[in-house]
This record gives C-alpha cells, sequence and structure tokens, in this order.
C-alpha cells in the first residue's frame, strides 16, 4: 500500500512526542534492535494478502508464547556482547591449557575478566534464542518465522555453538573452557553472532506486536477480496486515547464518501485519524484499535489533515492546501482503490473562500 511521508506524520505513526506516536504505543520490544525492527515493519505496508495474512499468522503465533517467553535475554545481553567484539583484547590462545588459562588470568586480569563476563552473556543469548526456537517450532511456522528460524537452525548446528549452548552452568566452566569459547567468539563467530542477534531482535519486534495485540484488545482484521474499496469496523477507537470513544463505520461503493460534522472539539478529527490509523496497521498485517473490522485490500492512503506553511518558499498555508489537494487528486485518478482523509478543506482562507472552494472539490469528486 502506498502511503506518503504526510500521511505518516497527519496520523502520528511516528512522532518526535513518544505520548504522540503509535509506535511508542506498540512498542514493548526488550532490545534496541526489535524497536529498529518494529519501526521498519511500521514503515513499510505491505501490498499483497499473502504478506499480510503471514505477518498476522506470525503474531498470533507469537502471542500464544508471551506469558513463557525466556527472560535470560535482555538488551543489556546483547550490549555486552556487542561490545565485546568492539573491546581490544590481548591475544586469546586457541586451545588453552589449565596451565595458559592460569598464566592468562594471571598476566592479563583485566582482560580475563572481560572474558568471563562476556562468554557468559553469549551463553544467556544462545540458550535463550535456542528455547525460544525449540518452544515455537512445535507449532507450523509462518513464512517470515520460517525463514529466519532455518538462517538460525544453520548458524547454531555449528559444533562450538552447539557445545556452547550445551555447556551447563556459566558459572562453572573453568578458565580453559572459558578461553576456548572466547577465542572462538571473538576471531572465528563474529558474523554469526551478529547474524542472530539480527534474528532474536527480529523476533522481539514481533513480540511487540503480540504484547500490544493483548495489551490494548486489538484485534486482527479480516480482508475482503473483490475490486472494489470496502471499509466496516465496528467499536473502532483511536489507539493513543486512555478513554476512547468507540466508533461504528461503513464504506462500500454505493457510499463511498463520507461527510463529517459536528460542534468543535467533538472528535472529528480524532475519528478521521483513528480510521487512517487501523487501516494503515491493517496493511502492516497488524491487530486494529476495533472489536470488528473487514476491508478490501486497498493501494494507497492519503490523507490532508495537518497542513503547513513555508516561508522561505514563500508558500502560503493555503497555496499548500490547494497543492495537496491537486496532487491527492491527481493520484486518487488512476482507477486504482484509495482510502482519502481530509479534515476541514480550505482552513487557510476565509469562510466564504472556503465553501467555494470546498464545493468545487467535491463536485469534482
Amino acid at each position: 500500500m502506498q502511503v506518503d511521508e504526510t500521511t505518516l506524520s497527519d496520523l502520528a505513526i511516528f512522532h518526535a512526542d513518544e505520548d504522540q506516536s503509535v509506535l511508542n504505543k506498540l512498542n514493548f520490544c526488550q532490545t534496541m534492535g526489535g524497536s529498529q525492527w518494529l519501526y521498519h515493519l511500521l514503515k513499510t505496508p505491505l501490498s499483497t494478502l499473502d504478506e499480510i495474512l503471514a505477518t498476522q499468522q506470525t503474531i498470533k503465533l507469537v502471542m500464544t508464547y508471551v506469558p513463557a517467553w525466556p527472560a535470560q535475554v535482555t538488551n543489556g545481553t546483547i550490549l555486552v556482547i556487542q561490545r565485546y567484539y568492539d573491546a581490544q583484547i590481548d591475544r586469546i590462545p586457541p586451545s588453552p591449557s589449565s596451565v595458559d588459562a592460569f598464566l592468562y588470568k594471571l598476566f592479563h586480569s583485566h582482560d580475563y575478566s572481560l572474558i568471563k563476563y562476556s562468554v557468559g552473556h553469549v551463553i544467556d543469548f544462545l540458550k535463550g534464542l535456542s528455547a525460544l526456537m525449540e518452544l515455537m517450532e512445535q507449532n507450523s511456522l509462518p513464512t517470515p518465522l520460517r525463514k529466519i528460524f532455518n538462517h538460525a537452525k544453520i548458524i547454531l548446528e555449528a559444533v562450538r555453538m552447539q557445545q556452547i549452548v550445551q555447556s551447563g552452568d556459566k558459572n562453572k566452566l573453568s578458565p580453559s573452557k572459558l578461553l576456548f569459547f572466547g577465542h572462538y567468539l571473538l576471531y572465528h563467530c563474529k558474523d554469526k553472532m551478529h547474524q542472530l542477534i539480527d534474528i532474536y531482535c527480529q523476533i522481539d519486534a514481533y513480540y511487540s506486536l503480540a504484547k500490544a495485540t493483548l495489551t490494548f484488545g486489538l484485534q486482527f482484521p479480516d480482508f475482503v477480496p473483490g475490486n472494489q474499496p470496502y471499509l466496516d469496523a465496528k467499536d473502532l477507537f483511536h489507539p493513543l486515547l486512555k478513554t476512547p470513544t468507540p466508533y461504528n463505520l461503513v464504506m462500500q461503493p454505493d457510499s463511498n464518501f463520507i461527510f463529517l460534522t459536528g460542534a468543535n472539539m467533538a472528535g472529528k478529527s480524532t475519528f478521521i485519524k483513528a480510521v487512517g490509523i487501523a487501516v494503515y496497521l491493517a496493511h502492516a498485517g497488524m491487530a486494529v484499535p476495533a472489536q470488528v473490522m473487514r476491508l478490501s485490500l486497498f493501494d494507497g492512503l492519503l490523507s490532508n489533515i495537518q497542513v503547513a506553511d513555508n516561508i522561505v518558499r514563500g508558500e502560503s498555508y493555503f497555496f499548500n492546501e490547494v497543492q495537496r489537494i491537486k496532487n491527492t487528486l491527481t493520484r486518487i485518478s488512476d482507477g486504482r482503490k484509495w482510502l482519502v482523509l481530509i479534515d476541514e478543506l480550505f482552513k487557510g482562507t476565509n469562510v466564504e473562500d472556503a465553501m467555494r472552494c470546498s464545493t468545487a472539490v467535491i463536485k469534482g469528486l
């Protein structure tokens, strides 16, 4: 689905103020990398029903394991591993004997402490990732999870990786074993560890969406096949409000144009944005803020809600409103399915001119 930056800003999908950001509302990630992947998932709405359904299935599967999510992998665990690869450590012997380990510990005590601390976190990370994969593989995996799990399994099947995963209590490892693992991880496993961290962060992003779905009572929408645009939502609400008022909405080919009127501060803009956010999340494969939602697959989403002037270019508020409406009409004339959200046409001019301009646009539509 096509969405431009103006629409993303209007709907506050991403916002510098966390209280006004849909991304922040959905962010239950336990790692910084997970937050980056969550941003990626929200930034790229999907265009095919197969992709959307695969993402829905992934989130639904992860939802069933949220209560049993491994606790040993944290953002601190991943930061320790990443810093291990950036540290300046004296050369570690490849196959240290107990004597080699004793001498290294004696003459390189600071490095030995760092190796011990880092290897312990690697063990926690690999065991946590392995346990998570084993837990989820009890079910048939959706395509997104199957791809990243297959990649992870190839890396984890290496002999040395298996030795680390099966190493037992990290606090009871001998100094020679610690240095043996530390040497392998530092000199032979850097790229593979970064790949595993990236894989875990992808899973963490899906965990965040699963957690948000459970926490806020979101529901997965159903997509209606066909070439005509369709939208039917029951108890739709704006996800950023603490006590939202739910709405019902139906739009279909014989009633595809809605005039929304009401007193100031009655919630018109909030309702318009709620519709846009729900449709956007649905096309990202996520659950939506509604009890029931059925919709067609839209080709694009455009809004005209918060237009701004540009003093440097000499463009007034009204001029940019006109330009935005013109560009919107040009884009939606391609015969595809678009959802268009407009909040108060031509706010940048007087009431009489706004009425005449609005009438011309509405007649044209």
